[in-house]
């Protein structure tokens, strides 16, 4: 490509956005987040992870001038602003105030608890003390502190908003996949984001995958085995190798309106496939055989959720969920399929991420399923 391609192709780029730099004090950013005018979306305020020591190291930062990274927010159309990079710290001085809400926290941190502060390695004498207990001059001084705030304004393009928020949030440890998704795909359009965090609060679904870990669920596993079923379902076709940037790529392209999807039909799909597989085993559906291969135990296996789910569509318009009988042959097509020797072989393990293991699980519970007679 020729140089001045190069060039031309960024010009045209950066058009695409537009931006300011403010310089805005703490006590302005808090006096605009309790009067909703700084907004931390639900999703991406369940991210804020950092211990006691941490955030009271931040306050001693502040307290001793000591410069600090801007924070990034968007400009909605009614002229509020998103936080979409900072929450961290932002949070911290929440805390300070007695203003955060993290229920994510054990014990939960609730509006009107005060951050203790511990752990400040340079001000020891800091160390116990809440906002009530710091001299006001100390106060004051926190109000005033400035940070710089950089702006993305609203005439901003709505694709670069998201790769911007995409490329500040994927460098964290901390994040899930999930997590990022359902802060950064929003950009583009909430519409698909909320559809699956509504689809994986349906009650069938939620008792068939009620044995994830703890961790798992705050880290909106949950969130990402319906999206993953959906991905699955109906783009299985593009999957290679990376099952986190295929999932990522899927809900980019149905966010964006680049993939047809069929809200109803897919839902009606979705709580007929799990209204099912509850009935059939319960929470037992994608766990491994018991010893004596006549039982299923109470685990969760991500290979056996795919071939499960995946495999049964084939045979899923078929099926009267409202049948006794229709249950039990499916119930009994599930403990073949997980007594057989090759379906343990590709669900047993890790490193099976391969397009060909993939549809070779699929398809073996495909053949139990289409022998069933109804």
């Amino acid at each position: 490509m020729a140089q001045i391609d190069i060039i031309t192709e960024l010009e045209s780029q950066i058009k695409r956005v537009d931006t300011e730099s403010l310089d805005i004090s703490f006590n302005e950013l808090f006096d605009m987040y309790t009067s909703d005018e700084l907004n931390i979306t639900p999703d991406y305020q369940r991210l804020f992870r950092w211990s006691e020591g941490a955030r009271s190291r931040f306050i001693e930062s502040l307290l001793l001038q000591m410069p600090v990274p801007p924070i990034y927010v968007i400009e909605t159309e009614e002229s509020k602003y998103e936080l979409i990079d900072g929450l961290q710290r932002f949070s911290s001085y929440l805390h300070l105030r007695g203003e955060l809400e993290a229920q994510h926290f054990d014990p939960p941190i609730n509006k009107g608890d005060f951050l203790k502060l511990s752990e400040c390695d340079i001000v020891d004498s800091l160390n116990g003390l809440t906002w009530n207990d710091l001299p006001t001059i100390l106060q004051i001084k926190l109000k005033r502190t400035f940070i710089r705030v950089q702006v993305v304004k609203k005439t901003s393009d709505n694709v670069f908003k998201y790769h911007m928020f995409k490329r500040l949030n994927t460098g964290g440890e901390l994040l899930s996949d999930q997590q990022v998704r359902n802060c950064t795909i929003r950009l583009l359009s909430a519409e698909f984001n909320d559809y699956i965090i509504l689809l994986s609060s349906e009650p069938n679904f939620k008792n068939c995958i009620s044995n994830i870990s703890e961790k798992q669920t705050f880290e909106a596993f949950d969130q990402e085995l319906v999206l993953r079923f959906f991905a699955l379902k109906n783009y299985r076709g593009n999957f290679k190798h990376d099952v986190a940037d295929f999932l990522t790529e899927y809900m980019e392209k149905v966010s964006a309106t680049e993939i047809k999807f069929n809200y109803d039909e897919n839902r009606t799909c979705f709580e007929k496939t799990f209204s099912i597989l509850n009935q059939a085993w319960g929470d037992k559906i994608f766990g491994r055989l018991n010893s004596n291969n006549n039982d299923l135990q109470s685990n969760f296996g991500i290979y056996h959720f795919e071939s499960i789910t995946l495999g049964i569509q084939c045979i899923v318009n078929k099926i009267d969920a409202s049948d006794p009988q229709h249950i039990e042959k499916i119930k009994s097509a599930i403990l073949t399929i997980k007594q057989n020797e090759e379906f343990k072989k590709q669900t047993t393990g890790g490193g099976k991420n391969s397009k060909g293991q993939l549809q070779a699980r699929i398809a073996i519970s495909e053949q139990y399923f289409n022998q069933i007679q109804f």
